[in-house]
Formats: structure tokens, C-alpha cells, sequence
């Protein structure tokens, strides 16, 4: 393959199989820089291997993966990061015994003279970016425990961004989450992609992959069955064709 310029990841033939069981089947797929992909399907489609390929928490049985058209057999959680791949967990892996600073900040504290940790300038750094993400916390000692699940949300993509990841893989974004926290997520997730930010989301949502997604993969049984771009469908088109499929 030669060099690509519109996509940021590109997938050809991954496969993987646990022991008689194929998870995936030759899935391929591409992930365009600066635009927001969807997948959807079932429960066993094979969605959360996918993720896991790439979050480089499973090596793929066979494939190829495409990173800004360098190829890897399979990634490693560490060559993930490297390449900029994080994954926002419906868990969010938050602590929720630190505050709102320590989340962003946590494993990449900044330390004065080599252990102690300078709190002021990470809080300083800390509104700096929520501010640029145009993100609400009304005080940042609060524990990430008594926040909404919104907000959670929201400090789980704002420490991906802090990290400096350039691909954000959203596992069902607004699970559990009221109507109005949805909307208010899905609001920041659109407008990932107008800073730079590349996305992958996970979602059983028709409804929010259509509004927010530019791409999306219909997925059953490991395969891709359905590969549409929000402007050649409807949603109606999208939500008959996927039904029609299991």
C-alpha cells in the first residue's frame, strides 16, 4: 500500500479467532483523518475486538493495520499510544478518589525537583484546556466520583486530548446517560474532529451515530455487512438496512 493522506487508520483482511470461534473475518476498514466513524452492531459482532486490535490489548490472528500508511501485523498498548490511539472505555477508568486536576493529569503528574508534585501549574494547565474544549466544571477540587456522568465523560476525553492522542475510540459514549447529557456529549464529540481530533464510535444509538457520525460500518458476525456515508443514506434507510440484516 502507498502512502495515504485522507486516512489516518486503515484495516485490511483482520481476522481473529478464539479457538473455533472466529470473532472477526477478514474485516476491513478505513478511518478517515478529522472525520468521525461509527461502528454499530449487535452484542458479538465483534465491535469490542475491533477496538481492542487497536487499543493493542489483542493481537490479531492475520491482517494488516495502516497507521498514517506505516503497517503493523499487530500493536502493542505502548505502540498505540505511540501512534496517538486512545480508547475511552464505557468505565472511563477514572479515579473517583481524585479530584478533577489528578484525573488529567493521572500517571503524568508535573513534579519540582524530581517528586514533588506542582498541583498549581497542573490546575492552571487543567483550565487552560477545558476552557478550550469548552468544558463545565464548576470547581476542579471536586472528586470525580460526585460528578454527573456527562461531566465524567468529559474529563475522560479531555485527558485523552491532554495526553496528546490524535485518535479517540468512543465505547458506547452515552450509556446511561439522560437525554440531556447525551445531547451534551454528543456536541463535544462533533466537535473533536474541528481540533484535530480523529474518532471511532461505538454505539447502539442509531439515532446519535446518525447525527454525529460521517462514516458508518454495520458490523454481524465479525464481518462488515454495510458500509455508508451519512450523505448517501437516510436515516431511515440506515435503520431498515440494519434490520433487515440480523
Amino acid at each position: 500500500m502507498g502512502s495515504i493522506s485522507d486516512e489516518f487508520i486503515v484495516l485490511e483482511d483482520i481476522s481473529k479467532r478464539f479457538g473455533k470461534l472466529e470473532a472477526l473475518k477478514n474485516v476491513s476498514l478505513k478511518i478517515e483523518r478529522n472525520k468521525i466513524t461509527s461502528l454499530v452492531g449487535d452484542n458479538g459482532s465483534g465491535k469490542s475486538t475491533l477496538i481492542k486490535i487497536l487499543s493493542g490489548n489483542l493481537k490479531p490472528n492475520g491482517g494488516t493495520i495502516y497507521i498514517n500508511g506505516k503497517a503493523y501485523n499487530y500493536l502493542l498498548p505502548k505502540i498505540a499510544k505511540q501512534c496517538g490511539i486512545s480508547t475511552v472505555y464505557q468505565d472511563l477508568s477514572l479515579d473517583n478518589y481524585k479530584d478533577v486536576v489528578e484525573n488529567i493529569f493521572l500517571g503524568q503528574e508535573i513534579t519540582r525537583f524530581g517528586f514533588i508534585i506542582d498541583y498549581p501549574k497542573m490546575q492552571k494547565q487543567t483550565e487552560k484546556l477545558l476552557e478550550k474544549l469548552e468544558i463545565d466544571i464548576p470547581y476542579l477540587g471536586t472528586s470525580v466520583g460526585y460528578l454527573s456522568g456527562g461531566q465524567r465523560q468529559s474529563i475522560a476525553i479531555a485527558r485523552s486530548i491532554f495526553q496528546g492522542e490524535k485518535l479517540i475510540i468512543f465505547d458506547e459514549p452515552t450509556a446511561a446517560m439522560g437525554i440531556k447529557e447525551s445531547a451534551a456529549t454528543n456536541k463535544m464529540i462533533q466537535s473533536l474532529p474541528a481540533k484535530g481530533f480523529t474518532v471511532l464510535m461505538i454505539s447502539h444509538d442509531l439515532n446519535q451515530v446518525f447525527d454525529t457520525a460521517d462514516r458508518i460500518y454495520v458490523m454481524r458476525n465479525g464481518e462488515i455487512i454495510k458500509d455508508a456515508v451519512k450523505n448517501d443514506i437516510t436515516l431511515t434507510e440506515l435503520k431498515t438496512g440494519i434490520k433487515e440484516t440480523y
